[in-house]
């Protein structure tokens, strides 16, 4: 195998000593997660446009996937439901509008057990990626009879232009549960994941998240005050997911992608405009902690170089936190061009490979591979994918 040298700026290299990393190229380990995320919640990497007939869409993820073999990657996290919807054959939810252009409108066949069994035809793993409490991207669209939003409305408040499911109301959680060990029953995934949309990412000019109603029927009785309240809603969901998993099936992993730092200031040297442990209520440090998951995805689309958000920095603090569960960092593959090469998404990689016995990493988003960015796919299959990896 060809290794490239890492480079490294003398700063760099410096931090890199300090926080015990050695600086010195790692060849691919024979186990290693490579995964890449698939979004389709507008059609961003599948499929291309809502309305394709069956076999255009089957082709477009048949590209893809074989794009994703030809790189030697060997897991693809397929969202399946991005807003309360489906993209699956399902009984609890409406098909999803970024298959057909109307939600509730079947495509004429099964995308998720499609992607099953084409992924696993090429030895890819298949983790459904979930969104669990965004009830709609656009709080206008036309949604199906079977759509939480008609046959809830008690659970689901408007914050911004979009709806969400309030993860406040004990029996929405329970149903998004339910949906979950839904899909696990009766697909042969992998995995189920979800990433980092809890309460809602704050809108500039609105209020707080609308939960008086929940707020006062249940958090005011908790003893906690209000975020707390919010955090121990989504900590509860968190514990429930993973034993709901185990309990359908006890082979399929749980993977969180939450986002990329815990909270500024932490560690000293971070700085974030976002503090995801108090605006979206997401305490993921302690589900690292507490292995409520086999595998989280700290979405750390930073550069290495020395900055307010330091990749390398942020990598041994989140595996810093963990009790033995997998940290498999989320590379920004998509934000490759004048300021970010190619040659950075190589070197993150093998920043991954340091210090642990299992390695990994997961690129956003898939649509980056298939375009060749910056020459990235050339890059990997020469260097960091020269050889296979079977997943962890």
């Amino acid at each position: 195998m060809r290794i490239r040298s890492l480079r490294l700026t003398a700063a760099v290299a410096c931090m890199l000593a300090a926080l015990d990393i050695v600086a010195t190229p790692q060849a691919a380990a024979a186990v290693e997660f490579r995964g890449a995320w698939v979004a389709t919640v507008h059609n961003i990497d599948w499929p291309s446009k809502p309305g394709l007939g069956a076999a255009a869409q089957q082709a477009e993820l048949i590209a893809i996937l074989d794009r994703a073999a030809a790189l030697k990657l060997n897991a693809i996290l397929l969202q399946v439901r991005p807003a309360s919807d489906a993209l699956y054959a399902s009984t609890k939810e409406p098909w999803s509008q970024f298959l057909t252009g109307t939600q509730g409108t079947s495509p004429g066949y099964d995308p998720l057990e499609f992607a099953i069994a084409q992924a696993h035809a090429r030895g890819i793993e298949l983790h459904a990626w979930i969104n669990p409490f965004r009830a709609a991207s656009n709080a206008s669209a036309k949604l199906a009879s079977s759509h939480v939003a008609k046959k809830h409305p008690e659970w689901v408040r408007r914050y911004g232009t979009q709806l969400w499911v309030d993860p406040g109301e004990p029996a929405a959680r329970e149903y998004v549960l339910g949906v979950i060990s839904d899909i696990v029953r009766r697909y042969e995934v992998d995995g189920i994941h979800i990433d980092d949309y809890f309460y809602p990412y704050p809108v500039k000019g609105v209020a707080s998240f609308p939960d008086d109603s929940t707020w006062e029927r249940y958090g005011l009785k908790s003893g906690l005050s209000r975020g707390d309240w919010r955090r121990e809603n989504i900590n509860n969901f968190v514990r429930s997911m993973y034993s709901a998993v185990k309990a359908a099936k006890p082979s399929v992993r749980v993977g969180i992608s939450p986002f990329g730092i815990w909270r500024p200031g932490v560690p000293v040297t971070i700085e974030a405009q976002l503090d995801a442990y108090g605006q979206l209520f997401a305490d993921s440090r302690k589900w690292l902690a507490e292995g409520w998951c086999d595998y989280l995805a700290p979405q750390l689309y930073w550069a290495i170089e020395p900055s307010k958000q330091s990749f390398p920095v942020l990598l041994q603090w989140w595996r810093a936190q963990s009790r033995g569960t997998a940290v498999w960092p989320g590379i920004a593959t998509d934000r490759i061009g004048s300021s970010r090469p190619a040659q950075e998404m190589v070197d993150q990689i093998e920043l991954t490979r340091r210090g642990t016995n299992s390695p990994g990493h997961i690129h956003w988003s898939m649509k980056s591979l298939m375009q060749n960015r910056g020459g990235v796919s050339d890059l990997l299959r020469r260097d960091a994918y020269a050889e296979k990896a079977e997943p962890r």
